[in-house]
């Protein structure tokens, strides 16, 4: 699944990375888990805010490119 940052956030299972909103989400070589992208998804309780939604442009890119192979 691919996702894109939607509010800018310090990825504390990352090393501290900052992803800055419009950045896809995970970076290369950081697979985080099932529970941190459903926090990062929905509005976080003492932000209000949510981080990242999933990229449908990108999935959808991704399955015809499948496709072609």
């Amino acid at each position: 699944m691919n996702y894109k940052v939607i509010n800018t956030f310090k990825e504390k299972h990352d090393n501290d990375r900052v992803y800055k909103a419009g950045d896809p989400y995970p970076a290369d070589g950081f697979k985080p888990t099932k529970n941190r992208i459903e926090e990062l998804s929905v509005k976080h309780p003492e932000y209000d805010v949510v981080f990242i939604k999933e990229d449908k442009l990108k999935e959808e890119k991704v399955k015809k490119n499948k496709k072609k192979e």
